[in-house]
């Protein structure tokens, strides 16, 4: 339980951060999936110079879970797993577009096959490129990413 609200602490802060103007370094990630940028999808004919992407947030498993989470919004929920929410980030301004809006998950703790409680896997996906994990949840490590 501790590890949960650590990460979810964690989460919280870098989403304060973000907010705030953020250098737009990664927070804690070690993982090269995280340099991996999916190819926008820039609005054509508005003039606004939007890019959108379709971000997949997924938390793997079986029973159920808390699951903190930051994408369109901020939240935290009891889910049941296999768990997975989807939405488009819209990157209006060139300050996001350089430094990247910050998406993450923190995966609540699963029973595993030796009686303990584990993370659950997590996984996020941009414009459908895996660019996150937390190595089936072996890691000890949320999932988040720079989308930019």
């Amino acid at each position: 339980m501790r590890k949960i609200i650590m990460g979810a602490a964690l989460v919280l802060t870098t989403a304060v951060l973000t907010g705030c103007g953020s250098d737009g370094s990664p927070a804690t990630s070690d993982k090269p999936a995280a340099s991996v940028q999916p190819k926008a999808k820039a609005e054509s004919g508005n003039g606004s110079g939007e890019v959108k992407h379709e971000v997949t947030l997924e938390v793997l498993g079986t029973g159920t879970t808390s699951v903190y989470y930051n994408l369109d919004t901020n939240k935290m929920e009891q889910v049941q797993l296999p768990w997975k929410k989807t939405s488009t980030i819209t990157l209006t301004t060139d300050a996001e577009k350089k430094a990247g809006l910050g998406v993450s998950v923190v995966p609540g703790s699963v029973k595993g096959p030796d009686g303990m409680l584990h993370p659950a896997p997590c996984v996020i996906t941009v414009d459908g490129k895996k660019v996150a994990d937390n190595q089936d949840g072996k890691s000890d490590k949320m999932c988040e990413f720079k989308v930019k």
